[in-house]
């Protein structure tokens, strides 16, 4: 494997990881505003 595969390749996992945790907080500061449970279901 050279070295610009490896560079892409952890580019491609950063980026992946980024955009899952971008949507997750996204998801939490809506969830916040509108009042709801994050992951879905009643907690209580």
């Amino acid at each position: 494997m050279t070295l610009t595969q490896k560079r892409l390749l952890i580019l491609a996992v950063i980026s992946v990881t980024a955009f899952v945790l971008g949507r997750l907080a996204v998801r939490a500061v809506m969830n916040m505003l509108l009042g709801g449970t994050l992951f879905g279901g009643n907690v209580l």
